[in-house]
């Protein structure tokens, strides 16, 4: 039996795990993908309180050192099933059980929903700029997106590439002004607004897409293309368990609680308006504090 099981290795499970090893908690975690979730695929982080900049596989990596110092264990097993009960099916089939569950899973990338997208994943099509920007040294790629993420990976593959084409389908973009401006000084930076993609080109491999604007279309040719366009709650052991909002994301109170008594939510699963690096450590804190302080009234 654990004190706790700590579903999802970003920001906000890490953080949970580390506050409750701290006091003391015995403590497992699960994770299916990689260490850091959304942040690790994050070139650079300059909005980090304590950090001018650092990398988002290097905090990735820092949290997890962190948590296994304090003597956290970490499984990289795919759970398929919680139930009411608190316990944890994986996907060999072994159950383990404990006083309290935190679920964060987080969210994932979205795709277009285009024709064969899917076939080009790994195949000219990628989210992390951090992983995959030096396999596309010297040539020409795209970045479909308008928020802060897409403008910082722009960036950064500008550093890599001969060519990087930003394209939004609409006219302003949504994030932070100065990365935008940043992005302008660039030689090798071409944005394209109100335009979309509605074609990917290639056999095998991603060679171009079709993009069009005003009515017109136009064929670029590309060696490879990152999306940014946002996420999607990643809420496949939810959806039968915890009640959900109209956007699929868990519901849950300021403290973190969900409708099943004992089980906690943190993070980018969460229904929230706000969705940051630091919000969801935030939401690991009180995650943890609050099973913490769940588990203390159980054995009284």
């Amino acid at each position: 039996m654990q004190d706790v099981i700590i579903i999802g290795c970003g920001p906000a499970g890490l953080t949970a795990a580390i506050y409750l090893l701290r006091s003391g908690k015995k403590v497992l975690l699960f994770e299916c993908e990689s260490i850091g979730g959304q942040i690790a695929s994050s070139p650079l982080v300059e909005n980090f309180p304590g950090f001018l900049k650092i990398s988002g596989v290097e905090l990735s990596n820092n949290l997890y050192e962190q948590v296994v110092s304090l003597g956290g264990e970490i499984e990289f097993e795919k759970v398929v099933k919680v139930t009411k009960d608190k316990e944890v099916i994986i996907e060999n089939g072994n159950v383990y059980k404990a006083k309290a569950i935190i679920i964060a899973t987080g969210a994932k990338y979205k795709l277009l929903g285009l024709e064969n997208e899917e076939d080009y994943l790994g195949n000219g099509i990628s989210f992390c700029t951090t992983c995959d920007a030096p396999f596309y040294k010297n040539k020409v790629v795209a970045v479909i997106g308008a928020g802060s993420s897409a403008l910082t990976n722009a960036l950064y593959l500008t550093d890599f590439c001969t060519k990087v084409y930003l394209i939004h389908r609409n006219e302003n973009f949504r994030g932070e002004k100065y990365l935008l401006e940043k992005l302008k000084e660039k030689d090798n930076s071409e944005i394209i607004t109100s335009a979309k993609v509605i074609k990917y080109l290639g056999k095998d491999s991603l060679e171009g897409i079709i993009i069009e604007k005003e009515n017109i279309q136009k064929e670029i040719k590309l060696d490879g293309l990152f999306l940014s366009i946002g996420h999607e709650a990643q809420n496949e052991l939810l959806k039968d368990l915890i009640d959900m909002s109209e956007n699929n994301y868990a519901l849950s109170n300021e403290n973190c609680t969900t409708n099943i008594e004992g089980v906690f939510v943190a993070g980018d699963i969460r229904d929230k308006k706000i969705r940051q690096l630091t919000t969801a450590v935030a939401d690991g804190t009180v995650a943890a504090l609050n099973a913490e302080k769940y588990i203390e009234e159980l054995e009284k």
